[in-house]
């Protein structure tokens, strides 16, 4: 089945978070992976490293329809900044009217440190991500890595996540062998099998240099 015929399967409601996100991989699958939703396990998992409370910063690359989203709000409980940063522009009005309270901005992940700095911020405190990785070229991965590790304060904390059948990629295990060249600490989780596809998540600390 291809992601066309899933886009017009009938459960996918006009208006649903699943055909938004279908529709923004049919026009952009460079940058949307996957073939629907982050699942709410994967996306309470992701959400985990921000504090419970506090007034922290808080980047969101990649928010799609916004199910990491509003896992993170549940950790910040109204408090803090919570920036989600989507490139899809399609996908940023979705998730500006089912989220209306939520900070997004419609920009590329590699104008972090501008998009702090619009919002009087030097760091962010946490940094997660859905982005598909293994996806990208090997120097759009370290660029943006870069950006990341640059980005956070000093116990800040970046996690991201991996789809199970992708692990296997070239692309995908470089990506792995940067985050230990970026990070002194990478903590590899175990796998979600109830998110589909299955994922697992990367937790990374403490950029070296």
């Amino acid at each position: 089945m291809t992601m066309l015929d899933l886009l017009q399967q009938p459960k996918a409601r006009p208006g649903s978070a699943g055909k938004a996100f279908l529709a923004a991989a049919l026009r952009n699958p460079s940058v949307i992976g996957g073939i629907g939703p982050t699942g709410s396990r994967l996306a309470r998992r992701l959400a985990s490293v921000v504090p419970s409370g506090g007034e922290l910063a808080v980047v969101e690359l990649g928010p799609g329809t916004g199910p990491v989203s509003r896992a993170v709000r549940e950790r910040l409980n109204g408090n803090g900044q919570h920036i989600a940063v989507e490139v899809d522009e399609r996908m940023v009005r979705y998730l500006q009217s089912v989220l209306p309270d939520l900070d997004v901005a419609h920009a590329d992940a590699a104008q972090l440190p501008t998009l702090l700095a619009e919002r009087g911020l030097d760091s962010a405190d946490a940094v997660v991500s859905t982005l598909p990785w293994s996806n990208f070229a090997e120097p759009t991965q370290r660029s943006l890595l870069e950006v990341i590790a640059g980005s956070l304060a000093e116990d800040g904390v970046f996690t991201t996540m991996a789809c199970y059948n992708t692990l296997a990629q070239p692309s995908a295990r470089r990506f792995r062998r940067l985050l230990g060249e970026t990070f002194e600490e990478v903590i590899t989780t175990r796998v979600i099998w109830r998110n589909w596809p299955p994922a697992l998540s990367y937790v990374c600390r403490r950029p070296i240099g």
